[in-house]
């Protein structure tokens, strides 16, 4: 097959799902061209032969207030379609990609179009696509793609409902590297951030208001009155320096390091011991996965996705939103009780390498792009 990925290239988890998804089908001997406005972050083996990128231009000009994205991607994919002949287009994120996918597949000039399959990531539906601004337009690229795809049954579920979208929408939970995100111990990288005997909680986030940085900020500074510890907050975004600010008021400043968009996630998550996701909105919790693959139980909310990605009491704690008093409660319980920890820790390992492992998650897109394919012949949806 030959696939066009179009995907964010930035750190965000529908980009990094996108590449990981787009290498796994390359290792099998596909043709895979992921197309973005620069190098995806994850995208680190263009040296592959059947690894391809495609940049898209945007064209500034006065007269519009801003560059016309969706448009430029839609021209780069169908140019693309047309030069190398693309099997299917997969899409991560309705807006703009989607809409960008499905515009370039009605109007290539070429007898055998691509299928588009879409695959909701989260806030494209949840923030985005219910803004009246982009309603309509989601709507309508979430219906005449060939095949939608979401990333829990809890957002299939909100699209039907909220956005009225009727349509059949696959839920397909997103996939791990069990390889690169697995217990191991850095004693000498982990040094860097705490002392031997010091607990070390971790956030990664995008640092938007739905991620609640500043909760995480109030739920170590409760942590940290009991329990020896350093926070490293990983990411960058709009609430990073609303975040340092209180941090620097609550007096912990001394020990919470900002580290930015870290290259290697996977080694700062070896070394964690507990992993904070106290979003209020949160359509899976990809970060959430990536820790617990990495043998760290996690403390989060019991919102949106994340129930079907944290078992509660088992893998990691789950509470209300801004319920800060109890989630660090439930830090302390996990940070203070060896047996406890380790008990998490092998739950939250075992549930990637069972549930979200790459011989069970591919499988399932491969049944869908196989489907896909089918449908330039017959149907326009299934």
């Amino acid at each position: 097959m030959k696939i066009a990925v179009l995907l964010h290239s930035g750190a965000g988890g529908s980009g990094v799902v996108a590449t990981e998804l787009g290498l796994c089908f390359a290792k099998l001997g596909n043709e895979v061209h992921f197309v973005a406005d620069r190098v995806p972050f994850r995208l680190t083996e263009l040296s592959q032969e059947n690894v391809f990128f495609h940049q898209v231009d945007s064209m500034t000009y006065p007269l519009f207030s801003s560059p016309l994205t969706t448009l430029a991607e839609a021209s780069k994919l169908a140019e693309l379609i047309e030069e190398v002949g693309i099997d299917i287009v997969h899409a991560h994120y309705a807006i703009p990609h989607a809409t960008a996918a499905v515009l370039a597949r009605d109007m290539v000039r070429c007898d055998k179009k691509p299928v588009v399959i879409t695959t909701l990531h989260g806030t494209d539906v949840t923030l985005v696509g219910l803004d009246r601004a982009y309603l309509r337009t989601t709507q309508y690229s979430i219906e005449n793609s060939n095949v939608v795809t979401a990333v829990s049954k809890y957002l299939a579920e909100y699209t039907s409902t909220e956005m009225a979208v009727k349509r059949e929408i696959n839920v397909v939970y997103n996939t791990i590297d069990l390889e690169r995100f697995k217990p191991h111990k850095l004693p000498e990288f982990r040094q860097k951030y705490a002392h031997p005997d010091e607990k070390l909680l971790t956030h990664v986030s995008n640092f938007r208001r739905l991620k609640r940085v500043d909760d995480v900020i109030r739920i170590f500074a409760k942590v940290s009155e009991t329990v020896g510890s350093r926070l490293l907050m990983i990411g960058d975004g709009p609430e990073r320096h609303k975040a340092f600010e209180l941090a620097t008021k609550l007096g912990i400043s001394g020990r919470v390091s900002f580290l930015g968009s870290f290259p290697r996630i996977e080694d700062i998550l070896a070394i964690s011991d507990l992993f904070l996701l106290p979003s209020e909105k949160e359509s899976f919790g990809l970060s959430a996965l990536e820790a617990m693959a990495s043998g760290v139980p996690v403390v989060a909310t019991n919102i949106g996705g994340i129930p079907e990605v944290v078992k509660d009491g088992s893998s990691g704690f789950l509470h209300n939103v801004g319920d800060v008093e109890s989630m660090a409660n439930s830090a302390i319980k996990l940070l203070t009780n060896q047996s406890i920890h380790q008990e998490f820790a092998n739950n939250a390992r075992k549930c990637a390498e069972t549930k979200f492992n790459e011989e069970t998650i591919l499988p399932e897109y491969q049944k869908i792009y196989a489907k896909a394919l089918k449908l330039r012949n017959g149907a326009t949806k299934w």
